[in-house]
């Protein structure tokens, strides 16, 4: 059951974190990888910026410690020369405490020999630590220009990209309605072509009927001389002369 639960609930976390990184500005996503790249250099600088001065005072104090030892070193020599002097004099207290003086300068030598020799190389140490830190900086500094060349790029990307999407949006809209009364270009597209089939086909229905009107008037104009001749045949055949019909179909006429 834990388990179920515990799947259910990545499951609900990597939705909402989807649907999020859906919705999110890349501009201001962009910005803020940015912002992090910079906040990261800023703390390696700082990192950096210690390792250097860790090796700066470890030189400042070697070199104290050298111009300590020299300066012991030329104590205990000016004892040791003080105290054979006492000698020769004959004053061996002073000689003894010149002794004592020198003797203790010695150890004071013994030991800052020790720490210089332990300055050494630590010295040596953080030098590569502070080269390593200047490197490690001047590397990301320029990977830090590449990303905000880098940036400059996707930002022009990011309007080209949204210009074309307002272009494909503007695009689209020319083929939709622009409000519920206004028909959309399609559709006054197909009432234009409906009324230009329906005014085409008045005209062909025109000239059709036209046509046979010319038609029936040629028919009528053919039976009419066929008849006239019948008739002009009929006469010959009754054997009345082509004056004689003219006179009968004058009589007939008047009557």
């Amino acid at each position: 059951m834990w388990k179920l639960l515990k799947r259910r609930w990545k499951y609900l976390t990597a939705r909402l974190a989807g649907r999020l990184e859906e919705s999110a500005d890349p501009k201001i996503q962009l910005e803020q990888a940015i912002g992090e790249a910079r906040e990261q250099h800023r703390r390696l600088k700082d990192q950096a910026a210690n390792v250097i001065a860790n090796h700066k005072q470890t030189e400042i104090r070697l070199n104290r410690s050298l111009s300590e030892l020299e300066r012991v070193n030329r104590n205990a020599r000016q004892a040791i020369m003080m105290a054979e002097e006492a000698t020769q004099s004959g004053d061996d207290e002073k000689a003894a405490s010149y002794t004592n003086a020198a003797e203790q300068l010695a150890g004071r030598l013994i030991t800052l020999e020790e720490e210089i020799e332990s300055l050494k190389s630590l010295l040596f140490q953080t030098s590569e630590a502070a080269d390593q830190a200047k490197a490690a900086v001047s590397q990301n500094a320029l990977s830090l220009q590449e990303k905000l060349s880098e940036r400059q790029k996707l930002l022009g990307q990011l309007d080209q990209a949204r210009m074309q999407e307002q272009m494909n949006e503007a695009m689209s809209t020319l083929s939709e309605a622009v409000g519920e009364d206004v028909p959309t270009l399609a559709e006054v597209r197909d009432k234009i072509e409906a009324r230009y089939a329906k005014a085409k086909g008045a005209s062909e229905l025109v000239e059709e009927t036209s046509t046979e009107g010319r038609m029936l008037e040629i028919e009528a104009a053919a039976r009419n001389q066929e008849a006239k001749a019948r008739l002009t045949e009929i006469r010959e055949q009754l054997g009345m002369s082509p004056a004689q019909a003219e006179i009968t179909q004058g009589e007939t006429t008047e009557d």
